[in-house]
């Protein structure tokens, strides 16, 4: 079972806790974006085998949405941070890094 700690209220909290969001940092544009946009909005996500960034909601506590870093392939959970962050933050992909080097997701390494 994953176990998150919240970055808002830091309860440590276990999936039947959260309710998952999907891929995190998605580009969304506008009311003038092209259908092509739109639809890489919609359907174009990324699945990879490995460190992959994700949007979490503390239903069962603070009621918050954050961001997740964990492993898809051993379900570890690298750290977590708020949605306000446009980037993953520097210590957490420097300890991504050291567990597993040479990882890449999207621009982000």
């Amino acid at each position: 079972m994953l176990t998150f700690e919240c970055p808002y209220c830091g309860v440590d909290a276990d999936e039947t806790e959260l309710h998952a969001g999907g891929e995190a940092h998605l580009k969304r544009f506008g009311p003038d974006a092209s259908d092509d946009d739109f639809e890489g909005y919609l359907f174009t996500r990324e699945n990879p085998k490995g460190v992959h960034f994700e949007r979490w909601r503390h239903v069962n506590g603070c009621g918050k949405w954050f961001h997740a870093a964990r492993c898809t392939i051993t379900m570890e959970v690298f750290g977590t941070y708020p949605t306000q962050t446009l980037r993953p933050p520097k210590d957490l992909l420097d300890a991504i890094t050291e567990k597993r080097p040479g990882w890449s997701w999207r621009n982000v390494s």
